[in-house]
């Protein structure tokens, strides 16, 4: 089981973030184990077909994904590419993206046309159409709300962008698998296969969405990222290990 000790930032990734203590102790504390308030569960990580990831409501105010397999994980991390310039950049080898998201019609009112998937950092999370199914909005989740993510030894912040129509889980834009992984040559049918991901989600409702504060309108990662940076701060300090 791997613990994260202290962060340290890659040189030049200026969109990483130092994991605070109180995170710290949360990966620690909750990877180890098994869920005890599974909120969901029968989901996959997408690559080996087992269902054993759950939607998972251990912390107070969050939701994160977590399977209790091989003495507990987190999850991995697939490359999603939907949105507008679904094909640009790294994206051109993803045959699997579709040209809108779940949530295009409410950052419509913040002036662009959806995310983004090459600019925007979001993660998918939710799985609709399938069974087994879960809608994080039944536990207190908003769309386009900040989800804290922690990855290669550091924290960054995404928003809740798109859901899963299968059962799959563990699944983020592709700029927010590259702030991730720079070295890992990510593409759209390249991702993170470990299972040391942890993606939460805050319960806080309206709270937890940036809204007109986001610079939705950024043309590069790191511009948006650090447009939601205090709000995601804030929900993160608030969390109980």
């Amino acid at each position: 089981m791997r613990l994260l000790t202290a962060a340290v930032v890659s040189a030049g990734i200026a969109s990483a973030y130092d994991i605070p203590d109180n995170l710290k102790q949360i990966y620690n504390n909750h990877k180890s184990g098994k869920c005890q308030n599974k909120l969901a569960s029968g989901f996959t990580d997408g690559v080996d077909g087992s269902k054993n990831w759950a939607y998972c409501g251990d912390i107070d105010g969050a939701i994160f994904l977590h399977s209790s397999a091989n003495g507990g994980e987190y999850d991995n991390m697939d490359v999603d590419c939907d949105g507008v310039n679904m094909h640009g950049g790294a994206c051109g080898n993803d045959g699997t993206s579709q040209g809108e998201t779940a949530f295009k019609d409410t950052v419509a009112k913040y002036g662009i046309s959806d995310l983004n998937a090459n600019i925007h950092p979001y993660v998918v999370f939710g799985n609709e159409e399938d069974k087994p199914s879960f809608d994080p909005q039944e536990y207190g989740m908003d769309p386009l709300s900040v989800m804290a993510v922690v990855c290669g030894g550091q924290v960054y912040y995404g928003v809740w962008g798109d859901t899963n129509g299968g059962t799959s889980t563990g699944e983020a834009s592709i700029s927010l698998a590259q702030l991730c992984f720079p070295n890992d040559k990510i593409s759209g049918d390249n991702g993170h296969d470990e299972e040391d991901v942890l993606y939460i989600g805050f319960t806080n409702g309206k709270k937890a969405v940036p809204g007109s504060k986001a610079d939705w309108k950024a043309k590069d990662t790191k511009t948006f990222e650090e447009s939601i940076k205090d709000l995601g701060d804030s929900l993160v300090k608030g969390l109980k290990a």
